[in-house]
């Protein structure tokens, strides 16, 4: 197996600055590394981490997430296998998809990305990550499940401190504790709400959730409250830095800014190519059930293994020109885009591919249409130049912007 002390940490503040030039070494020089602090293997190389995303043999597993997500969100769809995780996610996929998407829940998207816009199209300038990009996915999640949206700031609250434990690589004890009592406030919030909607249904995600039945298996109170707060959690911090992700790339690439405005059906392929070149989630974890041979060497069975999507998305036998944002490119399929045949990592593949993925291309092409409507000569701020932050998930922190202001 390669050494890699050339290769900056993944914990240090180098890596978290500008990961990309290590993940680079990484994959030419060492594609397989013992990583002490985290107590797991790196793969870096885009043909090993899709492998362990679309493995069938049950090599690589999500026991992980035994210790990763339980202790915040309780048992998860994500932890389970075989027939129960098939069943679960019959309950739960319908209403990410097809009709309910199009019908119960686009008219959702649409309000919320209207009602956010109208609170800043006449200022003439706006943070889209503060003003538009945070709230937007937690204010659609909540509207979908039926939550009152005066709580916005406890759901950012509780998912921010959920995303950090996922993120807590250096086994901080503080971002532990708050995880932790996260999923107590979570609980103590949303158990009373699931078993009064059970009471009265209504025609939100919620309920259908509450109601949902496949092959004589429903959810109990706890099935639910997990996936709500596993779905405010990826739903919201995923899809906030996809939409200030997409911006900051068409910003600084004014001429491709230019082509989306012109023709929309091109968000699609912004959205794809902001997923592979800027990845919102850089890292996940799975577990070996059976030693397992990847670039670089062997990982023991029972081991953890860090797949760096970051990494393998800018793998150069994959992609051309990887480190250039190019919507046009032709090594990257935008109408596969958003299901689990993808030809980029960011969403993982095969039986744990992204539930919400389609949720999270219909935020995006709302969102993103909608603020082109309102700003059609959005331009960043005099010398900004957009720069990312985070390790585990990763995003522009702020994206000042400036434009016509518009009333009405």
């Amino acid at each position: 197996m390669a050494t890699a002390q050339q290769v900056p940490d993944i914990l240090s503040p180098e890596f978290a600055a500008n990961p990309y030039p290590a993940y680079r070494v990484m994959r030419e020089s060492a594609p397989l590394i013992w990583h002490e602090p985290t107590n797991s293997y790196l793969i870096s190389r885009y043909e090993d981490v899709e492998r362990a995303f679309k493995d069938k043999e049950s090599v690589y597993t999500t026991d992980n997430y035994d210790w990763q997500i339980e202790p915040v969100h309780g048992r998860t769809i994500l932890q389970l296998s075989g027939r129960e995780h098939a069943v679960r996610r019959a309950l739960v996929a319908p209403a990410f998809r097809g009709t309910d998407l199009q019908e119960k829940f686009l008219p959702v998207i649409e309000r919320n990305a209207r009602e956010l816009i109208d609170g800043i199209r006449h200022k003439g300038e706006a943070d889209l990550v503060d003003s538009f990009a945070t709230p937007f996915p937690v204010n659609v999640i909540a509207d979908m499940l039926g939550l009152d949206k005066a709580d916005h700031a406890r759901f950012h609250g509780w998912y921010t401190s959920v995303i950090a434990f996922l993120g807590n690589l250096a086994g901080d004890p503080e971002i532990a504790a708050a995880g932790e009592r996260t999923r107590v406030e979570f609980a103590e919030y949303m158990i009373p709400i699931i078993q009064e909607r059970r009471e009265h249904l209504g025609d939100d995600l919620l309920s259908s959730l509450c109601a949902a039945e496949v092959d004589g298996v429903r959810m109990n109170d706890e099935d639910i409250k997990a996936f709500c707060s596993l779905l405010l959690a990826a739903g919201g911090e995923t899809t906030d830095k996809a939409i200030a992700s997409i911006f900051a790339n068409l910003l600084v690439n004014p001429e491709q800014l230019a082509a989306v405005r012109e023709d929309r059906s091109l968000i699609d392929r912004a959205f794809a190519e902001t997923l592979r070149y800027t990845p919102p989630v850089h890292m996940i974890m799975r577990q070996t059930a059976a030693d397992v041979t990847v670039s670089g060497g062997t990982i023991p069975a029972g081991a953890t293994v860090t797949c760096l999507i970051g990494a393998a998305n800018r793998d150069g036998e994959r992609y051309s020109d990887p480190d250039r944002f190019d919507i046009f490119r032709d090594d990257l399929t935008s109408t596969t885009a958003f299901s689990a045949a993808a030809d980029h990592l960011a969403f993982a593949l095969g039986r744990h591919f992204c539930v919400g993925a389609l949720l999270a291309k219909a935020e995006v092409e709302t969102g993103v249409g909608q603020l082109l409507d309102a700003m059609p000569d959005m331009r960043l701020a005099d010398g900004f130049e957009p720069s990312e932050q985070g390790v585990f998930t990763r995003g522009p922190k702020s994206l000042p912007v400036r434009f016509t202001p518009v009333s009405g």
